[in-house]
């Protein structure tokens, strides 16, 4: 733990130092001025309970069930930007997650980082640091942040938020048009305090994410069109295109639809071998008061699955679940969803969430092409209101996934959480 507190304290004084060098008194308006802090308590309990001696072998014996419980604290700091033309500014990211309760089970949770001697540490985390500059409506940012872009969403379902270090420039010159251009270098998983190179199948690495994208607005912004385009270098590029409506209907009724298309293929030196992918994505939803029924359409095709750096989020696809993306090879999946917001039965702040996803034609081997599976997933949260534990949640997550491949490792899970996000700035 000593040694996450001196890496705080350190990269904290670095940020002040960068704050305050080259500054004049007339900036710091709006750099100290327009600057934001907050720090995210987040107690996190998983359990995962494997289902007919199906879990995972460890050292020779089947995991029973995969258990964690850890205190997290989440620090981000945004400062403005400088007075002038051109305007500088930085933001860090703290993370800390403290050990309550795992063992050598804390294993496939992905909860935390497992040793060489199949131990969870104590203690982990690391500090993100990045600058940014702005140039009238173009924002430039490099270093180390949980980006969230279509083509690569930083993954925050766990303890501590995934993390990219890179260089993102983000345009908004021409009205209703937001054109990005990056390149990331590596990858903090949510269960890694390192950063590492970024993988796909896990037969190479590679060091160079590189990625273009435009969105258009228009419909009083009620429709937006994208277009992207990806390099995992010598593993795979891949191609994605989306359509966003939301629509009023009658009164007190919204109807929103997200549909999209992704066309991968190898790259380079094809570190992962010869690769096809397509894979097509639709959530419809319909909002009537406190009710919002949803349908999920996914179909991946192709010799490979769903296209994603290792770690990251499948929340660009429907079908992505707290506990399973349907998204292997050849897949077909489809979702039903209903949330239910109980402000309207005089409990604001009470809301559930039920979904079923089903998944079928799964290519598993040669000789098995109709791999099936099933989630089932629950979400009851509650946000205090008002008083001493204004804005306190607590969540509880539960879900069920079973499969007739690979040998099942089928399994029950639940999860509290309890999060205070605390207002420093």
């Amino acid at each position: 733990m000593s040694r996450c507190l001196w890496q705080f304290g350190g990269y904290a004084s670095l940020m002040l130092a960068i704050g305050a060098a080259g500054i004049s008194h007339e900036a710091h308006a709006d750099f100290l001025g327009d600057s934001k802090a907050k720090v995210e308590l987040r107690n996190y309990f998983f359990n995962r309970d494997y289902t007919g001696d199906q879990g995972p072998v460890i050292n020779g014996r089947r995991q029973g069930e995969a258990s964690h419980w850890s205190q997290n604290f989440i620090l981000a700091a945004q400062s403005g930007y400088t007075e002038g033309v051109v305007g500088f500014g930085v933001d860090m990211l703290g993370m800390l997650s403290l050990k309550l309760d795992g063992d050598q089970w804390s294993r496939n949770t992905q909860m935390t980082p497992i040793h060489g001697d199949g131990y969870p540490p104590e203690d982990w985390g690391r500090v993100a640091l990045a600058g940014k500059v702005r140039l009238s409506k173009t924002d430039l940012k490099v270093g180390e942040w949980a980006a969230t872009l279509p083509v690569l969403r930083a993954d925050d379902g766990r303890s501590l938020p995934q993390t990219f270090q890179g260089a993102l420039l983000d345009s908004k010159e021409i009205q209703n048009l937001e054109l990005y251009l990056g390149q990331f270098r590596k990858n903090s998983p949510r269960d890694d305090g390192s950063l590492e190179k970024f993988s796909f199948l896990g037969r190479g690495t590679s060091d160079r994410f590189n990625l273009t994208g435009a969105e258009y607005s228009f419909n009083g912004k009620k429709t937006v069109v994208g277009a992207w385009y990806a390099e995992l270098k010598d593993i795979y590029d891949q191609r994605f295109f989306q359509v966003v409506h939301s629509q009023d209907l009658a009164q007190d009724w919204v109807a929103n639809a997200s549909v999209g298309y992704f066309q991968g293929s190898d790259n380079g030196k094809q570190l992962d071998g010869h690769l096809s992918n397509e894979t097509y994505t639709g959530m419809f939803s319909l909002k009537h008061g406190p009710n919002t029924v949803y349908l999920g359409l996914v179909k991946v095709r192709g010799n490979s699955k769903w296209m994603r750096v290792n770690g990251a989020s499948g929340g660009t696809l429907a079908n992505d679940g707290y506990s399973y993306t349907a998204d292997n090879i050849d897949e077909r999946s489809w979702q039903v969803r209903h949330d239910y917001d109980f402000a309207n039965l005089g409990l604001p702040g009470l809301t559930v969430m039920n979904r079923y996803i089903r998944g079928s034609d799964i290519d598993v081997s040669a000789t098995d092409k109709n791999g099936k599976e099933w989630i089932r997933e629950s979400e009851l949260a509650y946000t205090f209101q008002a008083g001493t534990f204004k804005d306190l949640v607590l969540k509880w997550r539960s879900a069920t996934v079973r499969r007739d491949y690979q040998g099942g490792q089928d399994f029950d899970e639940n999860r509290l959480i309890v999060v205070y996000p605390l207002t420093l700035l």
